[in-house]
C-alpha cells in the first residue's frame, strides 16, 4: 500500500457514488527543533545580547532569560514569526550591565512547544561617559523615556536606569526619536559643516538600517520626521534664497533660509514638495530677524498628521502654527504670528516660540509655549476651530518652580489624557496626569533636552505609541 501525504486525500464511500465524501489525512507535524543555538553580546550597547538560531519546523520563537541564580525569575522577549525552517537572530534587550545570565530559546510549533539548552552571556561595564539620571514617581506611564543626551542617543526606564543606548560618532544632534514604523531616527552628523547630512534609521539593536534625507539637495533639519510603516517619510528641509531686503532694513545680499516640508517614497522619490517661499512674505517674520546678512526666516521645527490627513507645522520664529494639505499644498489656515486668522476666546494670549506641535484629537492640538508668557515656558492643549475661527486654551502644564526655555523642548499626549514634556534648556522632564499634577519626572538635572519620547515596548520602539 502506497503511504498517504498530508495534502492526499482518500474517499469514504457508500452503495452510491453521489454519497461519496472526502476527508483530508493529516500526517502528524513534525516537533520544532534547534540545529544551532548561540548567545553574544548586542552589537551597540552592552544591555543588549542576540541569540542566533537555525530552526525547524518553528511558526515563532522567543528567548526567556534571567540573572545566574535567579530561578524562576525568568523574563522573557516576544516572540518572532518564522517560517518553519530558517536562520535567525533574537534580540535580548534592556539587561543589566557587568552581571551573568542565563538564556534558553523557546520554540512553538503547531501545539508544541521545545525549551533549547541553557546559554551563558556575559554583560560588560556601561561606558564611563555614559549619562545616568534619577527619577521619581510612583503613578507613571508603563513603559520607558526616550531622549538625546551628550554623544548618546538613550532609553530610562521609570526609575532613570538607563536600558539602552547607541553611542554616536559626532553626537545625536540634540533629538533622538522613536518612530511609528519599530525603528529609532536621528539625524546624522559629519565633521564637515558644508555636508548635506542625512537622517540615519536604527533597529532595536541599534545596527543601521538605512539612511535617507531630503529631495532636491536640501539639507534636512534635525528637529522632527515622521517615518511612515511602508518605507515613506515626512521631513522638514532647509531652502536658502538670497533675497534683496534693502529696502526693509536688511541686507541686499541676504541668504533666508525657510523651512520646506516633503513627503518622499520609501525608494526616494520625491512625492511632495512645499516651499515657505510660495506661501509666506519676508514680513511674517519679526524684523529683528531679518535685519542681517544670513536671516532664520520661518524655523520650522516639529510637524504632524491631523485627524483628516493633512499636515500642522510649527514654524518657531513665525509664533505660528499652519496646517497645510497634504496633496494640493495650499494653506488651510495659520494659527498664531502676524497671520493669524484666530481669535483666542476667553482673553487668552498666543503661544510664542513653540515648539512640538501635534494633533491628538479632531480639532485638538498640543505644543509646548516656549515664550508666549515672557515669564514662564508651558506645555498646552488648544482646541481649535477652523470653521468657527476660534482657538481655545483647554489645559496648560508648567513645572515648579516656573522655568522658561527660549528655545527646544517637547510635548506628547499620552493615554488617559496624560501629557508627557520636555522643559528643553532648563533639563527638567516630567510626565502629568489630566488633572495636571506630575506623576514624575526626571530627578537629576539631565541638561538640555530637546524631546522626550515615552515608549511601550524596547523591541518595538514607536509602534502603537503616540509621537
Amino acid at each position: 500500500m502506497r503511504p498517504h501525504f498530508a495534502s492526499e486525500t482518500i474517499l469514504a464511500c457508500g452503495a452510491l457514488i453521489a454519497a461519496c465524501t472526502t476527508e483530508p489525512v493529516v500526517a502528524p507535524r513534525a516537533a520544532p527543533s534547534f540545529s544551532f543555538a548561540a548567545a553574544a553580546a548586542g552589537p551597540n550597547n552592552v544591555l543588549s545580547g542576540v541569540v542566533s538560531l537555525r530552526l525547524h519546523h518553528a511558526d515563532s520563537v522567543a528567548v526567556r532569560f534571567h540573572l545566574e541564580g535567579a530561578q524562576g525569575l525568568d523574563s522573557v522577549t516576544p516572540a518572532v514569526r518564522t517560517n518553519g525552517d530558517t536562520a535567525l537572530s533574537v534580540p535580548v534587550l534592556g539587561l543589566l550591565p557587568d552581571r551573568r545570565y542565563i538564556l534558553q530559546p523557546v520554540a512553538y510549533g503547531g501545539d508544541q512547544t521545545l525549551i533549547g539548552e541553557a546559554l551563558e552571556l556575559v554583560t560588560q561595564k556601561l561606558p564611563s561617559d555614559l549619562p545616568s539620571y534619577v527619577a521619581a514617581g510612583t503613578n507613571a506611564m508603563a513603559g520607558y523615556v526616550v531622549l538625546a543626551a551628550g554623544m548618546y542617543g538613550l532609553v530610562i526606564d521609570n526609575t532613570g536606569r538607563v536600558v539602552w543606548y547607541r553611542r554616536f560618532a559626532n553626537g545625536p544632534w540634540l533629538n533622538f526619536m522613536a518612530q511609528p514604523n519599530g525603528r529609532y531616527v536621528v539625524r546624522n552628523v559629519t565633521a564637515d559643516p558644508t555636508d548635506v547630512e542625512s537622517w540615519v534609521e536604527l533597529d532595536a539593536l541599534g545596527n543601521i538600517t538605512r539612511t535617507f534625507g531630503c529631495g532636491l539637495g536640501l539639507q534636512p533639519r534635525f528637529h522632527d520626521l515622521i517615518s511612515e510603516t511602508d518605507g515613506g517619510y515626512w521631513i522638514l528641509c532647509d531652502e536658502t534664497r538670497t533675497m534683496d531686503l534693502a529696502a526693509l532694513g536688511g541686507s541686499a545680499n541676504a541668504r533666508v533660509t525657510g523651512t520646506a516640508i516633503q513627503h518622499l517614497s520609501g525608494k526616494g522619490e520625491l512625492l511632495f514638495h512645499w516651499s515657505p517661499f510660495d506661501h509666506f512674505l519676508i514680513t511674517d517674520v519679526d524684523s529683528t530677524e531679518r535685519s542681517g546678512t544670513s536671516v532664520n526666516w520661518t524655523h520650522g521645527n516639529s510637524l504632524d498628521i491631523d485627524a483628516d490627513g493633512n499636515l500642522l507645522v510649527s514654524f518657531r520664529n513665525l509664533n505660528e502654527v499652519t496646517k497645510i494639505d497634504s496633496h494640493t499644498g495650499s494653506v488651510m489656515w495659520r494659527l498664531g504670528g502676524r497671520r493669524n486668522q484666530f481669535t483666542f476666546v476667553d482673553g487668552v494670549r498666543s503661544f510664542g516660540g513653540q515648539h512640538s506641535i501635534r494633533a491628538y484629537a479632531p480639532g485638538k492640538v498640543v505644543l509646548m509655549d516656549n515664550v508666549g508668557d515672557p515669564i514662564e515656558s508651558r506645555a498646552e492643549r488648544w482646541a481649535v476651530d477652523a470653521a468657527g475661527g476660534t482657538a481655545r486654551l483647554l489645559q496648560s502644564y508648567g513645572s515648579a518652580p516656573k522655568v522658561r526655555t527660549l528655545i527646544g523642548g517637547s510635548v506628547q499626549s499620552l493615554a488617559s489624557d496624560r501629557t508627557l514634556v520636555s522643559f528643553g534648556t532648563e533639563g527638567r522632564v516630567e510626565e502629568y496626569d489630566a488633572a495636571g499634577n506630575v506623576v514624575w519626572r526626571i530627578e537629576s538635572a539631565p541638561g538640555y533636552v530637546f524631546r522626550a519620547q515615552r515608549i511601550r515596548s524596547l523591541y518595538r520602539p514607536g509602534v502603537e505609541t503616540p509621537r
